[in-house]
């Protein structure tokens, strides 16, 4: 059981609102360092070393790379946006690992500047890497299609987009290999937001089994394996949050048993995690702004789903906790909306809450990944700040909230512009 306590209260975000409007996001540094150093440590016991690779995607802050550049993490790339934010922490070479999807040539080419490791996605884009030439080191992205099930969020891996079948792995790992390429890495990415550990560790042993497959069948050596991302976090209070000792013991063992035993060259394990890093550490703050009492009771926030858009895109659960009524009773039913011109912009349905007064507090848990980075602009909405609070409860700055003139920006019309 989580009790979803923030670690902040109600005078607090008054302090802080004076400064800064509500909505805004707030993310923990102390929390998500210690989430960090956690992580890595839970697999300090890989022979030829570990790493995650943090999705940038999940929260594209420089203030926040370059706090896991600092705790031993890389990142996890997929735009030329992405590259660009990790090499203006400091994140180049192997640490910064970009896998293709549907990649133009100009975002290799901006991987290989900057030293990154590249993952492709299909055996058709060796020709085409190929155009600026192929680096010394490639990765290929597995879709083990039937052999394993997905989750309800990302699919089942033979309908994905991602990655190339078992056969197609091996001969890919052979062209590389006859065009020069020295040093290989294998990666598979088959899950999102999932919560039992055992899924983790199948995916270890399918992945490990084929490494070992691989190397017989393509005559190359594997320097890492990337167990890709996907480890979620519990957004409901009586969600248990991913048991990472129980993963990390049960990789060990499948390493051992198809590594170690056979003898093989022990390669780097990697993850790219950013979910389990920062999700549970981020908070949108809103204020309570109007009510409404028809045939449901609703409470009006600043916030709307452009905001936070997870749970009106797919109706994610996010807890919601109004500040300085943690003690009331929730003896009320809500809808939470937001003032988007949609329906579905609704923050939680038939929400047991304590009674909401307007100019109440309403912070929402569970946001510090996908949240303010799913952001976007419909009805001219514009994007609220991004703060971190210090360990000694001081507030910075990381991302000012956006303006009209932001939005107007990219216009050519007269005034606007």
């Amino acid at each position: 059981m989580n009790p979803k306590t923030p670690p902040f209260d109600a005078a607090k975000i008054r302090e802080i609102s004076k400064e800064f409007p509500t909505p805004f996001y707030l993310y923990d540094e102390q929390a998500i360092r210690k989430t960090a150093q956690d992580f890595s440590a839970a697999f300090d016991w890989a022979p030829a070393g570990f790493r995650n690779h943090y999705a940038v995607k999940a929260c594209p802050n420089p203030r926040i790379l370059k706090i896991l550049a600092e705790e031993g993490m890389g990142t996890d790339c997929s735009s030329m946006a992405e590259l660009i934010l990790s090499e203006a922490v400091g994140i180049t070479g192997d640490k910064a690992f970009l896998t293709a999807n549907n990649t133009p040539l100009s975002e290799y080419q901006k991987a290989k500047e900057l030293g990154a490791i590249i993952n492709l996605d299909d055996i058709t884009h060796i020709p085409f890497l190929e155009q600026i030439g192929l680096p010394s080191t490639l990765s290929f992205r597995f879709n083990p299609g039937p052999l394993k099930g997905g989750n309800d969020l990302i699919g089942k891996p033979e309908e994905a987009k991602y990655g190339l079948t078992p056969d197609q792995m091996v001969e890919a790992y052979k062209l590389a290999k006859s065009k020069g390429v020295k040093k290989f890495g294998i990666h598979t990415m088959v899950a999102s937001n999932e919560l039992n550990p055992d899924y983790f560790v199948e995916t270890a042993d399918l992945l490990l089994r084929l490494l070992a497959d691989v190397s017989e069948k393509a005559g190359v050596t594997i320097d890492f394996v990337n167990f890709g991302g996907g480890i979620g976090i519990p957004y409901r209070p009586e969600d248990d949050a991913v048991d990472l000792q129980r993963v990390s013991e049960g990789i060990k063992k499948r390493y051992t048993e198809y590594i170690v035993n056979a003898a093989l060259k022990p390669p780097k394990l990697l993850f790219e995690c950013g979910r389990a890093i920062t999700g549970p550490h981020g908070y949108l703050v809103t204020e309570a702004v109007h009510e409404k009492h028809i045939y449901k009771d609703y409470v009006g926030v600043n916030a709307c789903m452009a905001d936070l858009m997870r749970p009106g895109l797919y109706g994610a659960y996010h807890h919601a906790t109004v500040l300085g009524k943690e003690n009331v009773a929730p003896t009320e039913t809500y809808d939470v909306v937001g003032s988007l011109c949609e329906n579905n912009d609704k923050f939680a349905i038939d929400r047991k809450l304590p009674p909401i007064d307007q100019g109440d507090i309403v912070v929402f848990h569970d946001a510090g990944a996908h949240g303010r980075a799913m952001g976007f602009n419909y009805n001219g909405k514009l994007r609220p700040a991004e703060l971190l609070m210090k360990a000694d409860g001081s507030v910075e700055l990381i991302r000012r909230a956006e303006t009209l003139k932001d939005y107007f920006s990219t216009l050519s019309y007269p005034g606007l512009a």
